[in-house]
């Protein structure tokens, strides 16, 4: 079985595939401060009765990269993968500092490319919501990144002395009556806006429609409020990217 591993700023989303199907799904805290050890009993008791052959891991937080993948490594006698951008993605990425892509965006780029026909936007609802851009010619070259919902949220609570913490949830009218129907008008609608925006321009200077994937927890909540809706949702699209990478890169 394959495990792969996408280490965000806010969960570690781990994926267990058989051949091609995702079979386990399990979320943890991307906890900085737990030890090795911490993580290698959580390791034990997710895979205990899993007989796990490789790994492949994403990472966007350095602190926990090699914390994990040592965990990882000592828990299942493997040796991981750690995707970058000199591994082989199957695309071409064309941005100025390579060293400055998230492993995610390479990820749910190569996987997006390799499950929809190109020009794709992925557009990812995470800790920030990203826009990944690949080309007709299956050019990964660049994209947008923006606040998330869950971020925006926090932050209008904690920078303000009396607008409430309030969880992302439906917007129920675009202008609120009360301050949580404002917010939530002002976040949710406003991503979708945004949304809208930004693929209308990205498709502009591409000179051509893309297919358009969302995916992350909150690509749900924005749909209903677009103009024109998402091609695909598919909330598992970095972990299917990494499945890609592992084998092309084995």
């Amino acid at each position: 079985m394959l495990l792969t591993a996408d280490i965000g700023n806010t969960s570690i989303t781990l994926g267990l595939y058989e051949e091609n199907a995702l079979v386990e799904e399990f979320r943890l805290a991307s906890d900085k401060d737990l030890s090795l050890e911490e993580y290698e009993v959580l390791l034990k008791s997710l895979f205990k009765d899993f007989k796990v052959t490789g790994c492949i891991i994403s990472s966007v937080v350095e602190e926990l990269t090699h914390k994990f993948e040592a965990a990882v490594n000592n828990v299942l006698k493997i040796k991981s993968k750690l995707l970058t951008y000199k591994s082989n993605t199957g695309i071409k990425i064309k941005i100025d500092n390579k060293k400055e892509i998230g492993a995610d965006r390479i990820a749910n780029a190569a996987g997006a490319s390799v499950l929809y026909k190109s020009p794709v936007i992925v557009i990812d609802f995470g800790t920030a919501t990203s826009f990944d851009v690949v080309n007709g010619k299956s050019e990964f070259i660049g994209g947008v990144i923006a606040p998330g919902i869950n971020l925006q949220l926090k932050t209008l609570n904690k920078f303000t002395s009396k607008l409430p913490r309030i969880e992302a949830a439906k917007s129920p009218k675009a202008i609120g009556s009360n301050t949580t129907d404002a917010i939530l008008s002002g976040v949710i609608r406003g991503c979708a806006c945004m949304i809208d925006g930004l693929v209308e321009q990205c498709e502009k200077e591409l000179g051509q429609k893309s297919v358009v994937v969302a995916t992350g927890g909150y690509a749900s909540i924005i749909s209903d409020y677009l103009k024109r809706p998402f091609d695909y949702i598919n909330p598992t699209l970095t972990l299917e990217g990494l499945r890609y990478l592992y084998y092309i890169n084995n």
